[in-house]
């Protein structure tokens, strides 16, 4: 019934987006259920954001495959840097195309729940810390592939420089007049190319971290 409800939900993607092989067999494995807010498992396979505890979202499946499929993960990649580990979604569907995922998250409860469905689900080649993402997290540079997951109004430095070289940064940037999402890819000789890819919404990227009460 669960297989058959992830094939659906995949075809209604590609309604919108052609996804490689790869990327369409991480959608089978991952069981969105897990990642829903209690109250919201009947809307688990559409296509919709749904809330979260912290005036979080869990972003839509297609949303999460927009950015999965704009990081052009051909093959198999040694590691992939999230910027926002949120419900943990993401994070699972990259666990399947990476040797290891490496999740930053800035709210403490949000994480502490994250990884609990990592856990459940056997998913141990995710990697997690709690601090403000911006940051990244040098100690696993170089990442060969870089997912901002909120919108920010331009990349830190340090995430260009955690990046490995031919690494891939996708990420909404926000300007005043509208917000879209962008490709970074770090060339040879250390310089960026930027690409813009299509318009988005996302929450923003904040600073610091918010602790469990």
């Amino acid at each position: 019934m669960v297989q058959m409800k992830l094939e659906r939900m995949v075809g209604e993607i590609q309604a919108y987006i052609h996804l490689d092989q790869n990327i369409i067999n991480a959608f089978l494995a991952i069981d969105r259920e897990v990642f829903v807010p209690s109250g919201f498992q009947h809307l688990a396979y559409k296509l919709d954001a749904l809330p979260m505890q912290s005036n979080q979202w869990i972003s839509s499946p297609l949303t999460v495959a927009k950015m999965t499929q704009y990081l052009a993960i051909d093959h198999k990649v040694d590691s992939i840097l999230e910027i926002g580990c949120g419900s943990g979604y993401q994070a699972a569907i990259l666990s399947k195309l990476s040797r290891r995922v490496v999740s930053i998250e800035r709210i403490e409860g949000i994480l502490k729940e994250a990884k609990e469905r990592f856990s459940h689900l056997g998913l141990m080649n995710i990697i997690t810390k709690f601090d403000d993402g911006q940051n990244g997290w040098e100690y696993h540079a170089p990442y060969e592939r870089i997912l901002l997951s909120a919108s920010t109004g331009s990349i830190p430095q340090n995430l260009f420089n955690q990046l490995a070289i031919g690494g891939v940064i996708v990420a909404p940037i926000a300007t005043p007049k509208r917000e879209v999402i962008m490709r970074f890819i770090k060339k040879s000789d250390g310089t960026i190319e930027q690409e813009e890819l299509e318009p988005c919404h996302f929450v923003p990227i904040l600073d610091g971290i918010q602790k469990v009460r």
